[in-house]
């Protein structure tokens, strides 16, 4: 299954004992982010390391491992899907990841409930996702 993943998911990857964490490395799942979201974790990382409590050596370390499990896809492979994005989008910064998802065909998974506003792209809660995985390895 191929997902576009929010940032507010990708930040998981920094909590300690992340359920989230493990999802990323399932073998079903095949991961994609917009590439400017490395930047925006990087300038977030104080936030990060103080809501978390890791060093700034764990932060660097689980940043290079979601690195490894998330595609980062840049502006120019899905920039012909941002007029029909902004076109949906309640929220200025979720535009990237519906035209992201609008390229890639797929699902978004995401916290964000103002997403599910629209009805172009299938949102899903890591809630549906376990769901949505659960019944896909039982049948």
């Amino acid at each position: 299954m191929i997902l576009v993943v929010d940032t507010n998911i990708l930040f998981t990857q920094f909590w300690k004992n992340s359920f989230t964490k493990n999802l990323f490395k399932r073998i079903e799942l095949e991961l994609f982010s917009p590439e400017y979201v490395l930047k925006e974790i990087k300038f977030h990382m104080q936030e990060i390391l103080e809501r978390t409590e890791i060093s700034k050596e764990d932060f660097i370390k689980l940043r290079e491992e979601l690195v490894k499990m998330i595609k980062f896809v840049p502006l120019k492979e899905y920039s012909d899907f941002l007029k029909d994005a902004l076109k949906l989008s309640v929220d200025e910064n979720d535009i990237d990841f519906l035209a992201s998802a609008l390229k890639l065909n797929c699902a978004i998974w995401s916290k964000d409930p103002h997403l599910k506003q629209q009805n172009k792209i299938k949102v899903l809660t890591t809630k549906e996702l376990i769901e949505l995985l659960i019944s896909y390895n039982t049948s």
